[in-house]
C-alpha cells in the first residue's frame, strides 16, 4: 500500500546560504533524498531498476517557494507518487513549517530508461504494480515546456565537476538550477530570491564537459538555456520567478 513518505529535518549552518536560509541545491537534493525512500518503499527504487538494467530520469520539475526554511529551523518533507501514463509517473513534495504552515511544495515528472540504450521504457513493462495518492499540490503550469531562450542577455560557462555527477554517471538534477542562478550578474542575484522554479531535462550532462548558459531576463523573470560547449546540445531551461 502506497503511503506518503515523511522526513522531518532540521537546518544546518553548513546547508545555508548568506541569508541563514537554506541552499536551493540543498533542497533539491533533499527532494531526491525523500524520493528514493519513497520508490524503495514501493518497491520500485534505484537498487532494484538497476537489478533489471533501468534507472529513473527526471524530465521536468515545478517548485514554488513561499520562503526558504531558516537556519536551525525544524521543517516537514513529505513526498508521494501521484500519478503515471504509458511512459510517465509523477510524484509531488511538501516543506511544512513546525507551525503547520505549508512554505514550499514541488511536482516532478520522471521516465525509467534502459541503462544500456538510454532509451525510455514502458512503465508497465519494468514496474511492479502500484497505486498513487492521486493528490497534485501545484496544477498551475504543471510541466509546462519552456519556450527557448531569444535574446541573450547574459552568459555564464562552467565546467561539469566531478562532485557534479550522480550514481548515473550524469549530471545531477539540482545542478541545472544552481548554474542558470549562478548566471544572474551578482547586483540581482544577491538582492533576489526565487519564488518559482521550472526546469525541463533534456539531453544528460557529463563529467569534464564545458557548459555555457544563455540567460533573457524579462522583469522579474530569467529564462535560461544550458547547453554544452563542444557539441552544442541543449541539457536544460530553466525559468526563475524572483522576488
Amino acid at each position: 500500500m502506497v503511503r506518503k513518505q515523511v522526513h522531518t529535518y532540521t537546518v544546518k549552518s553548513f546547508e545555508c546560504d548568506r541569508n541563514d536560509t537554506l541552499r536551493l541545491l540543498t533542497l533539491l537534493n533533499l527532494f531526491q533524498d525523500i524520493a528514493d525512500d519513497s520508490a524503495n518503499e514501493i518497491g520500485i527504487g534505484y537498487d532494484y531498476l538497476r537489478t533489471v538494467g533501468k534507472a529513473w530520469v527526471l524530465i521536468a520539475m515545478n517548485v514554488e517557494i513561499d520562503r526558504m526554511p531558516h537556519l536551525q529551523e525544524e521543517i516537514t518533507l513529505k513526498s508521494w507518487p501521484s500519478d503515471f501514463s504509458a511512459l510517465y509517473t509523477e510524484r509531488e513534495f511538501e516543506v511544512w513549517s513546525a507551525d503547520g504552515q505549508r512554505i514550499i511544495r514541488a511536482c516532478s515528472q520522471w521516465i525509467v530508461i534502459d541503462f544500456a540504450t538510454r532509451r525510455p521504457m514502458h512503465l508497465k513493462d519494468c514496474l511492479p504494480e502500484y497505486e498513487p495518492i492521486h493528490e497534485k499540490v501545484i496544477l498551475d503550469g504543471r510541466f509546462m515546456k519552456l519556450p527557448a531562450v531569444e535574446r541573450e542577455d547574459y552568459s555564464e560557462r562552467f565546467l561539469v565537476r566531478y562532485d557534479d555527477i550522480d550514481r548515473n554517471d550524469h549530471v545531477n538534477n539540482a545542478i541545472y538550477p544552481l548554474w542558470a542562478s549562478e548566471s544572474l550578474v551578482p547586483e540581482y542575484r544577491i538582492t533576489h530570491l526565487p519564488a518559482r522554479l521550472d526546469i525541463n531535462f533534456k539531453k544528460e550532462g557529463l563529467f569534464g564537459e564545458k557548459i555555457l548558459v544563455h540567460t533573457q531576463m524579462d522583469g522579474d523573470s530569467s529564462l535560461h538555456s544550458i547547453e554544452a560547449v563542444e557539441d552544442g546540445r541543449e541539457l536544460a531551461r530553466v525559468k526563475f520567478l524572483w522576488r
